[in-house]
């Protein structure tokens, strides 16, 4: 198995969630906010302008992609930010999607783990076409045990930090770690090190799956 292929099959579910497009909307998103708040003061107005540079993405990525679920999810959960913070005209209102978003995450990722059925490999799973096949190969199993604890690190790091951020109101600071955490830079790494501890293939009858055959658990 190539390298290329292997790269290709391991990033899989960073391409199934929309690749770097679904990241930048994101920082985008946050990050807007925070600028147009430190210039206006105006919570609502630099909601809108979060939303409306969102919604920009979103019809560029329609036109080109000609994908509707991805951007409107995005469209959405900045949706959502903005009634929150238009609603209580607060304006760490606006990253409590994030906040949210990071718990609910770990909790997922933290169960997943616990019952083990890690979240990476059941969706790597279902991107590949490989279904539950990879639950016959001990090892595999492992490594997306792995995988899964790595983005579960990654939600309670930023839980821990953004909430006491949000409860004592320090926009400028949480903004900023929202973005970062929440964003490109905290997910970059995860996928690398995800890539990492999937990427080479054993030579074997599951090559399939990138490791040699173990016996189930």
């Amino acid at each position: 198995m190539s390298l290329n292929l292997v790269t290709q099959k391991s990033l899989s579910l960073f391409t199934a969630v929309g690749g770097w497009r679904t990241v930048a909307e994101g920082v985008a998103s946050r990050a807007l906010f925070l600028v147009a708040y430190l210039l206006t003061e105006h919570v609502l107005t630099s909601a809108l302008i979060a939303l409306g540079g969102v919604f920009v993405f979103a019809v560029v990525r329609l036109c080109t992609d000609r994908k509707f679920w991805q951007p409107a999810i995005g469209v959405l959960v900045v949706g959502v930010s903005v009634l929150l913070a238009g609603s209580t005209g607060r304006a760490v209102d606006f990253y409590l999607t994030a906040i949210l978003t990071q718990a609910g995450g770990g909790v997922v990722f933290a169960v997943s783990m616990l019952v083990r059925w890690p979240i990476i490999g059941v969706v790597m799973g279902a991107v590949r076409g490989e279904r539950f096949g990879w639950r016959r190969d001990r090892a595999q199993r492992r490594r997306f045990q792995v995988c899964t604890a790595i983005f579960l690190a990654k939600f309670g790091i930023a839980t821990a930090v953004l909430v006491p951020l949000y409860l004592a109101g320090q926009v400028v600071p949480l903004g900023i770690a929202a973005t970062l955490l929440g964003g490109a830079p905290a997910a970059g790494v995860c996928i690398y090190l995800c890539w990492r501890i999937l990427r080479n293939p054993v030579s074997g009858p599951p090559a399939q799956y990138g490791v040699a055959a173990h016996p189930p658990s």
